[in-house]
């Protein structure tokens, strides 16, 4: 059964900045922010190895027609996935070395500590690790306590894993709670949060205020910073319907390019390309996705950067306050 508790929920906003929009103000003039996201999940999947009662059915080579296994190994699906840690991952550092860019990587805990030399790699060449859960897996039925304990102990395992804890997070799963809960828990462990992509619903971060700081004194309230993340961009279209058709790189390229002359043309605004290492690390795909990186690295005033530099660079130049006055105080400096 879903527990909900109401501290929790956040009520939807339909508005957002309205007709005039938002101008993130991008350092050195950018007209855009683009955003690599690589959720690394290898390893973390279902799996009759790791306990699990039926073999991973969601996001591998063969789609809704491969079905899955209860109770069994499913070698064809379990290659898949390992496809991604053994030769997608290298491919893709690679990739990102030859630009000179660095990505985040939403990292399912489990999934990097079974990759000890790739997590140690991606902190080594500088691309900032996320948390992305403990499992790459529903936990929607936990109660409060078993939802803390659970984004905790992703957190411990991915500091142990690459010696660094994440300041930002993203599940995609998760109970009604979870993805509030973000700010309190890295509290609770002394640590620094910067930001949360649980959200959707925009082209450029936004502070979130937080119904339980309420009662609390203005200078006290901290809110949460969102920097959104998309689907219609995301490489596991591949695997899903409506997707991008078949296998072919092109159309998935073709729609990388329309979204950035889009957001490039608006400006002020952020663009999300996220990746599974399983899925455009096959070499066709690479190098549709090398091509739109090419077509990126020709266009003047654009920061490829990370989520983490995108909240530092939010935070400082629209520091919080909360009930939307931030909006109207960085609205007035712009005038």
């Amino acid at each position: 059964m879903v527990h909900i508790d109401p501290k929790y929920q956040v009520p939807r906003d339909f508005e957002g900045f309205g007709e005039e929009g938002f101008d993130a103000k991008w350092p050195n003039g950018a007209r855009i922010a683009v955003s690599f996201v690589l959720n690394y999940e290898e390893g973390g999947e279902r799996c009759i190895l790791d306990g699990d009662s039926i073999s991973e059915p969601y996001l591998w080579e063969k789609g809704a027609s491969g079905g899955h296994r209860e109770n069994a190994r499913y070698l064809n699906a379990e290659h898949d996935f390992e496809y991604g840690s053994r030769a997608s991952s290298w491919r893709l550092m690679r990739l990102f070395k030859e630009f000179g860019w660095n990505f985040t990587t939403y990292a399912v805990a489990v999934a990097l500590k079974k990759n000890p030399t790739f997590a140690k790699a991606l902190v080594r060449d500088g691309h900032e690790i996320a948390t992305h859960g403990l499992r790459w897996k529903d936990f929607w039925d936990f109660n409060l306590e078993e939802d803390k304990e659970y984004v905790k102990q992703s957190l411990l395992m991915l500091k142990e894993v690459t010696g660094e804890m994440p300041v930002g997070a993203y599940f995609g799963r998760g109970t009604p709670q979870t993805h509030h809960l973000f700010p309190e828990i890295w509290k609770e462990l002394g640590a620094e949060f910067l930001w949360s992509s649980e959200c959707y619903n925009d082209d450029v971060p936004y502070w979130l205020d937080l119904p339980w700081e309420d009662h609390l004194p203005e200078n006290e309230r901290e809110g949460m910073l969102l920097i959104p993340y998309n689907y219609d961009c995301n490489d596991g279209k591949f695997h899903m319907s409506p997707g991008f058709g078949s296998s072919v790189g092109e159309s998935y390229e073709n729609y990388l390019k329309n979204t950035f002359d889009m957001l490039y043309r608006e400006g002020g605004k952020m663009m999300n390309i996220p990746l599974h290492t399983r899925i455009i690390g096959k070499p066709g795909r690479c190098e549709a996705l090398r091509n739109f990186m090419k077509y990126v690295a020709d266009k003047p005033d654009v920061w490829v950067t990370t989520r983490r530099d995108i909240a530092k660079h939010f935070r400082s130049t629209f520091p919080y306050k909360s009930h939307g006055k931030w909006v109207d105080e960085a609205r007035k400096q712009g005038e």
